[in-house]
């Protein structure tokens, strides 16, 4: 008896211990889109200076200046540009024109930035302003990797030459991205 009792647990065992054996695991291939956007530049729509006698320089700042890189780069970058038109009143003849070469500029730090990336003022003090009487650099962002966001709020300083005429003069500073 002792036999067949120890055959039958024998059995018992063999037939409980197939059925714990693990399943196979099931993978699921999952995907997601990062969707990119653009490089944009966003401005002031008109900025007053103020008064001033011939002579004499007028000194203002712009308003907040932002780029915005939505492109998503894994090296993202960019340079931002500005350039001025003569100011002019009247008919524009000479006495009724400043030139570009007495308008200054000078963007100083970034007032807001977000995102990674070094950015970094074309004119980081008044005492780095330059002439816009050609294009030139107000800010750039290196080192950059996905989104990013950089503001900044300008100082225009326009010196008013003697000989000019009463009038209010205007002009059209423009901001660029690339």
């Amino acid at each position: 008896m002792r036999i067949r009792y120890a055959l039958a647990v024998g059995v018992v065992l063999v037939v409980t211990g197939a059925g714990v054996a693990d399943a196979a695991p099931g993978d699921t291939s999952t995907t997601f889109s990062v969707t990119a956007g653009a490089l944009s530049i966003a401005v002031p729509a008109s900025a007053a200076l103020g008064s001033v006698l011939p002579g004499n320089t007028v000194t203002a700042q712009l308003g907040a200046v932002t780029v915005t890189d939505a492109r998503a780069l894994l090296t993202a970058a960019w340079t931002a540009s500005v350039v001025s038109t003569s100011f002019q009143t009247g008919g524009g003849t000479a006495p009724e024109t400043i030139a570009t070469s007495a308008v200054s500029y000078w963007s100083g730090a970034a007032t807001a930035t977000a995102g990674t990336a070094t950015f970094t003022p074309g004119q980081a003090t008044a005492g780095a302003a330059q002439t816009l009487a050609s294009s030139r650099t107000a800010f750039t962002a290196t080192a950059g990797v996905g989104n990013n966001t950089a503001a900044w709020n300008p100082t225009l300083v326009v010196a008013v030459p003697a000989g000019a005429v009463g009038g209010t003069y205007t002009g059209t500073v423009t901001h660029s991205v690339a």
